[in-house]
């Protein structure tokens, strides 16, 4: 038997109370603050509603170590926890628990737990809100304190451990990005050709298919940022690189614009389709694609497009093919490192958060000892 169910046997053997949240925890609205009081080098972030602060300020209203709940957007309901002194934003509700009763750190377990729910209370046709009374009666397990210590030392380990894995991301990314910026970038020393004379361009095969006449299989339907559907039939079997030729993503690069696809494929008419001599090669001008700025190429203010002729165009290095391969190889395993969800560290940042979540939903359920005796 563990630490936590000895202590459950001896303090709650029969069940724990539920109560109402706001019978022990004070919830509060944040405060407007001026846009003009938001700076870069401010001393305090500033949070209002989101999932992440929006900027910084000199001041503080809210003391470190609170659990705020995002109030109004598309992220109303989302539960935070702020480790150091903040500025609370009127779209920004923080949680002061009465800690004689409940700790800091298990309200705030809790809540998270209860995330789902609070974002499901979002109400409103226009900007959807979230009511303070909603979270206030929310209803709490409220085991003893011991009880509650150990829960909050077994799931504070879990978070803790998400924690330096995000920043051991952060850290690769930022290692990612300046090796790529310093093995991508070229001069004189090495030949330079239009991506046209590089790859074999099979736009002309493309066949878009409206949605409604699709017949869903396995086979991945290709538009401009990826997948958006799955068809029966292929038009392309192999190795090719794909670009986007078409919509907001070549200007905003939330995603990437050129991404390799294998096997079976049918791509529509949003995205470029390139073939390459070898692995190597495809690789190279997709990492170099991806790290350009492609605004000299693009056409188009309302919808961007980057059409075959400008794609063509495009100058590439063309370094010896030994240098290419030395290139791909470090860049390749950057790549899985930062970006994999199946090998790399999003995937264990990934499993660990769902152990999380998994021994947090176990540990905050408890049988309700009014219930029982009833």
């Amino acid at each position: 038997m563990g630490k936590l169910d000895r202590l459950i046997e001896e303090f709650c053997p029969d069940g724990v109370k539920y109560v109402k949240l706001g019978e022990v925890c004070s919830v509060f609205k944040g405060q407007q603050l001026n846009r003009s009081l938001l700076t870069e080098e401010g001393k305090y972030p500033a949070y209002n509603g989101g999932i992440t602060y929006s900027g910084f300020t000199d001041k503080y209203n809210v003391e470190a170590n609170t659990t705020i709940i995002s109030q109004g957007g598309a992220s109303a309901g989302f539960v935070n926890f702020v480790t150091e002194k903040f500025w609370a934003n009127a779209h920004c509700y923080y949680c002061e628990p009465n800690e004689q009763v409940i700790m800091n750190r298990y309200m705030f377990h809790f809540l998270k737990e209860s995330q789902r729910i609070l974002m499901d209370f979002k109400h409103g046709a226009g900007i959807p809100a979230l009511r303070v009374k909603k979270i206030t009666k929310l209803r709490v397990p409220l085991p003893p304190l011991p009880v509650q210590e150990e829960i909050v030392r077994i799931l504070d380990n879990f978070t803790e451990l998400t924690a330096e894995l995000t920043a051991e991301l952060t850290a690769r990314e930022k290692q990612y990005e300046y090796y790529r910026d310093e093995l991508l970038t070229f001069g004189d020393e090495v030949e330079w050709k239009k991506l046209g004379d590089l790859a074999e361009n099979l736009d002309s095969m493309r066949k878009p298919i409206a949605s409604g006449l699709r017949d869903i299989g396995d086979i991945p339907y290709y538009g401009a940022s990826g997948i958006i559907d799955y068809v029966k039939d292929y038009i392309f079997e192999g190795d090719f690189l794909l670009i986007s030729e078409d919509g907001a993503n070549l200007v905003a690069r939330n995603t990437p614009i050129a991404f390799s696809v294998s096997g079976k494929i049918w791509v529509n008419n949003h995205a470029h389709v390139l073939k390459f001599n070898n692995y190597e090669e495809r690789r190279f001008v997709e990492f170099y694609l991806n790290n350009l700025d492609l605004t000299p190429y693009i056409t188009g203010a309302a919808q961007p497009k980057l059409n075959q002729k400008n794609l063509n165009s495009i100058m590439i290095p063309n370094p010896l093919y030994k240098e290419k391969k030395r290139i791909v190889s470090i860049l390749d395993k950057f790549d899985a490192l930062v970006n994999d969800i199946s090998i790399g560290l999003p995937a264990e940042i990934e499993a660990r958060q769902k152990q999380y979540e998994y021994y947090r939903e176990k540990l905050l359920t408890f049988e309700e000892l009014d219930r029982k005796e009833a």
